[in-house]
């Protein structure tokens, strides 16, 4: 009782109203959105090429996503640091919910996050793709797990590949637990960003969405605990930071011991030497050091390579 009572005079401190003031500034407003929304055809391979020749038709597809209260943005880097090479297709995905106002996302259910992975990959799939792998961060990272445990790809093209960076299974700050109890009366929590990066996370976190958070991580662990394979024909890496202030690095545990190859073999996890939370996202951060960028690029690399395996 005495931890709870702490965090409830902790995040009242954050928090003292059940709804935030929304700057201009802040991607929650309705000033600020994220371009994908507006531009499709710069981030999703479906809207730029909708009708491939047999070559872009066989060339790998990576779709990409970000984690709880991000955007694109997350994994812009990447797109840049392949500089516009055509031996690989990159669809950035913006999770259902996000990039909008603070309602739209309030209102958005890890379902409707999961969505819009879904319907990238099945117009991909339609427009005659053969070669289409996924990408996640933090978050998606759990959505994608689900998408395989529910039997998604049953009977469907089955992935290539999957890359999970930084997965979140169990977090880091087990007050998250919390979210349910004492999420409805502080409305809302602070994330905590710098101002450069309101433009592109949430600056308030909905406790709905918290709760959203939650429920997710919860089906990822039981799926774990239950144990499943990936379909035939699809390898799995994971990319995990050795001390993430946001996901346990046991989360790779999880993953490593309750996921197996289709034939039952261990999938592949690299433990980084890092101190930060998607470690392959480095622009706005402050303190930047050469290992950081030397781990983005090891990861950037190693993920090119495999899908060009």
């Amino acid at each position: 009782m005495k931890k709870v009572s702490i965090l409830f005079i902790c995040t009242i401190l954050f928090s003292c109203s059940s709804e935030p003031d929304i700057l201009p500034e802040y991607l929650d407003g309705d000033v600020i959105f994220d371009p994908s929304l507006y531009d499709p055809s710069s981030y999703l391979v479906s809207y730029a090429i909708p009708t491939p020749d047999p070559i872009q038709a066989q060339t790998p597809v990576l779709i990409l996503t970000h984690g709880y209260s991000a955007t694109t943005f997350e994994w812009d880097e990447f797109r840049s640091w392949n500089n516009d090479a055509n031996d690989i297709l990159i669809s950035q995905v913006l999770m259902g919910g996000h990039g909008r106002t603070y309602e739209d996302f309030k209102n958005a259910t890890w379902k409707d996050w999961q969505e819009p992975i879904v319907e990238e990959y099945e117009r991909l799939v339609t427009a005659g793709y053969t070669n289409i792998s996924f990408g996640g961060s933090s978050t998606s990272c759990t959505l994608l797990l689900q998408l395989v445990k529910s039997g998604y790809f049953k009977g469907k093209q089955a992935p290539s590949n999957v890359f999970l960076v930084d997965p979140i299974v169990v977090p880091s700050n087990k007050t998250l637990t919390l979210a349910g109890i004492v999420g409805p009366i502080l409305g809302y929590i602070l994330s905590g960003n710098t101002p450069e990066e309101d433009a592109y996370w949430y600056h308030y976190r909905p406790q709905e969405t918290l709760q959203q958070l939650m429920k997710i991580l919860t089906i990822a662990r039981k799926d774990l605990e239950e144990g499943f394979k990936l379909p035939a024909g699809t390898t799995l890496k994971v990319y995990k930071s050795i001390s993430d202030p946001t996901a346990d690095p046991v989360s790779a545990v999880l993953i490593y011991k309750g996921l197996k190859t289709s034939d039952g073999k261990p999938i592949d996890v690299e433990m980084i030497n890092s101190k930060l939370h998607v470690y392959t996202r480095l622009e706005l951060r402050d303190g930047v050091t050469p290992l950081d960028i030397q781990n983005k690029e090891n990861t950037y690399s190693d993920i090119k390579n495999r899908l060009l395996q």
